[in-house]
């Protein structure tokens, strides 16, 4: 398998695992009345499904934009510093107005 697929699949692993604290910690100190709603009606595992996978889905994609924004590259010369660069003359337009308000 290629790296770059690894990499992915590694860091979308990380971002679920992360997603499974998150739903523990939402269910445990009962935010929402989410415990509540999954423990006392009959819809309640499906609502659990469903927030577990969209929460998955959000925490490894921001999982690996993080990993992929914080890799570097070691020909990056860099300083941060930019050129000024050069503006044109600025010149007033001159308007016509009421002195009415």
């Amino acid at each position: 398998m290629p790296d770059h697929i690894k990499f992915i699949l590694r860091h979308a692993g990380v971002g679920v695992l992360v997603a499974l604290g998150f739903t523990g910690m939402v269910l445990y100190f009962n935010v929402a009345n989410i415990w509540h709603l999954v423990t006392h009606t009959a819809e309640g595992p499906i609502a659990l499904a469903v927030f577990v996978v969209l929460c998955s889905i959000t925490f490894g994609s921001v999982q690996i934009g993080l990993r992929i924004m914080a890799m570097g590259r070691d020909d990056d010369t860099d300083t941060g510093h930019k050129r000024a660069v050069p503006m044109a003359q600025l010149q007033p337009i001159p308007i016509r107005h009421d002195d009415r308000r």
